[in-house]
């Protein structure tokens, strides 16, 4: 189940993490799936010897070709009773946008304001609600912590 949170949870294992990248001018990114053909938030596995900054650093590198800042909000989560962990999400700024093949599982990314994404997500994904859930979640803290 997607829960905001404003701080990292201590009781259970992160296994995955997953940010909403916000460029200078205001906009979000997303990545467009390959294989689920979905436009997805950037991140995926919490390696072993990594920290969560690591990771993140890694996965928006090797998704999309992405620099994250310094300055990483965590605000929601989702717990996976599967493995009894969780999956994070952070809204972290994007540094730098470098030049990048998309050879992976992600084909490219896209730019837009917080309305257009939820509109584009909705048509895309009109039985489920999550990512877009998600999405006003990052809005949210995006306006709590002065990004918009």
């Amino acid at each position: 189940m997607l829960t905001k949170i404003d701080s990292l949870p201590t009781d259970k294992k992160i296994a995955g993490v997953h940010c909403v990248p916000f460029t200078e001018n205001g906009n979000i990114l997303m990545a467009w799936d390959r294989d689920e053909q979905l436009l997805t938030t950037i991140g995926g596995r919490l390696e072993e010897t990594e920290n969560i900054d690591q990771a993140l650093e890694r996965e928006a590198m090797e998704e999309v070709g992405i620099v994250l800042g310094e300055e990483k909000i965590p605000f929601a989560l989702w717990y996976w009773d599967s493995t009894d962990s969780y999956t994070i999400w952070f809204l972290a700024k994007v540094i730098e946008m470098k030049p990048y093949s998309f050879d992976f599982e992600k084909t490219g990314y896209v730019s837009f304001n917080f309305e257009t994404a939820l509109q584009l997500i909705e048509k895309i994904e009109p039985t489920n609600p999550k990512r877009t859930n998600l999405l006003k979640l990052a809005e949210e803290c995006a306006k709590q912590h002065n990004w918009l």
